[in-house]
């Protein structure tokens, strides 16, 4: 991903969700992948997917059980 794309996914990210919060950076040493932050909380890795010349990306978020124990 180059940094025109990684814009591009950040501001589109920001509107799907409402939340301008959220921000995708580039990995280092990794071209096929972004993270995505809210605020300073990592929440997952935006893949980029373009099998059969059809570009698409895969936003990947785990959700640990710790997580949502914290939330009860």
């Amino acid at each position: 991903m180059d940094v025109q794309e990684v814009r591009k996914l950040d501001a589109y990210l920001k509107r799907l969700f409402g939340n301008a919060k959220i921000r995708v950076v580039p990995r280092p040493k990794k071209d096929d992948s972004a993270e995505v932050y809210i605020g300073e909380e990592f929440v997952g890795v935006l893949f980029v997917d373009d099998e059969d010349d059809d570009r698409s990306y895969q936003l990947q978020i785990a959700i640990l059980e710790t997580d949502l124990e914290e939330q009860v």
